[in-house]
């Protein structure tokens, strides 16, 4: 499978580049995505976050330097420390001891094996999904910043959803667009990356608000149930390790949408709007 070809190629520039600068851009190009896609969907697949899955591979490597009899600041210095300081932190946090303490005979480390992705077979549990191309269409909402490590953005998303809380009543007498139900829109931008709570809308934007246009797109559309934001983060977890690799479609540069279709409780019913084109 090309997929899986390409993602482990991606894992294995990744490999290569322990002792050095990795760069997310080519690992993006590699496995068939962008950068941000790349670190979006690695923690889906590979069960961590990209950031902490190199952090314990350096450390792992690190390790067997220094029980090599190698100097604590020259391991340090080769995986990217500018200081000991650091370097004790991260060696500390993966192996619950101090660099120093790893040369001793006998003591306790922790191996972090490189991943690799394949094809495993799992229950048939089913997914219902259709493939809807979309026009353009223009949204109406609040807004914030992202930042471009999707992992930082993970924590800013949710804090903006409590931000705005009762703020999101504002929204509901401006929907008047094709796509119904409450948006959170992330604008895959890699200028500037935005994250949208809005709907869809042809009318003015009321004060305090922002308009975008979400271009035209073809869009994989999944359908789910449940507590939120759980059951959204577990099917977001499907779509990217079950129905992706084996789709003939990869993940587009267009904006991901969720739509949350009923207010949050036990049987929430939102959709998961991933963009594709055909591999």
């Amino acid at each position: 499978m090309d997929w899986l070809k390409n993602w482990n190629e991606a894992l294995d520039e990744l490999e290569r580049n322990l002792e050095g600068t990795i760069d997310t851009e080519t690992l993006g190009r590699l496995a068939g995505c962008s950068a941000y896609h790349f670190q979006r969907m690695f923690p889906y697949l590979a069960g961590v976050p990209l950031s902490e899955y190199i952090r314990r591979r350096r450390m792992t490597r690190a390790a067997a330097d220094l029980q090599n009899g190698e100097k604590v600041l020259d391991v340090a210095l080769r995986y990217g420390y500018e200081s000991p300081t650091s370097f004790n932190r991260a060696f500390q946090a993966v192996h619950g001891i101090p660099p120093s303490h790893a040369k001793q005979m006998g003591v306790k480390l922790k191996a972090f094996p490189r991943v690799h992705f394949k094809f495993v077979l799992k229950g048939a549990e089913e997914m219902e999904y259709q493939i809807v191309k979309r026009e353009a269409f223009r949204i109406v909402g609040f807004r914030t910043l992202l930042p471009m490590e999707v992992e930082e953005s993970f924590q800013v998303v949710p804090k903006f959803w409590a931000e705005i809380g009762p703020q999101q009543a504002e929204l509901v007498p401006l929907m008047n667009g094709e796509t119904a139900g409450i948006l959170g829109v992330c604008t895959c931008c890699e200028e500037e990356n935005y994250y949208y709570i809005a709907v869809a809308s042809s009318a003015p934007a009321l004060e305090g608000m922002h308009e975008w246009t979400v271009p035209a797109a073809t869009w994989a559309v999944f359908t789910g149930t449940g507590r939120l934001p759980d059951a959204m983060q577990e099917l977001q977890r499907r779509i990217v390790s079950e129905y992706l690799p084996d789709s003939g479609y990869e993940w587009a540069k267009a904006p991901d949408i969720e739509v949350y279709l009923t207010p949050p409780g036990e049987e929430s019913r939102f959709q998961v709007w991933l963009p594709v084109i055909k591999r």
